[in-house]
């Protein structure tokens, strides 16, 4: 399988998800939505490379099916992701 080069000046992967683990510089986590602390100026994640980089970042690979024709494509997709994701709400008087 060829591997999927990001998109210059990108970034939605960190930006539209939400990571629940602390991350340096981020001890809560990130919402989602919110820009990395980590993410440079031309969109390229500071982390890269380096041991402290969250597991989760490592894992999560470029695709075409993500990151689609364009950086609005990659962001709608994400926040399409994170939504079906979400914990459902508790309903009153159930465990």
């Amino acid at each position: 399988m060829p591997s999927f080069e990001c998109r210059p000046l990108c970034g939605a992967c960190c930006i539209a998800p939400s990571l629940s683990s602390p991350i340096p510089g981020m001890p809560n986590g990130k919402p989602a939505g919110v820009r990395c602390v980590h993410l440079s100026d031309d969109c390229r994640c500071l982390l890269f490379g380096k041991p402290e980089r969250p597991a989760v970042c490592q894992r999560l690979q470029p695709s075409a099916e993500m990151c689609g024709e364009s950086t609005q494509e990659a962001m709608a997709y994400l926040i399409y992701l994170e939504e079906a994701t979400l914990p459902a709400p508790k309903v009153p008087g159930t465990f």
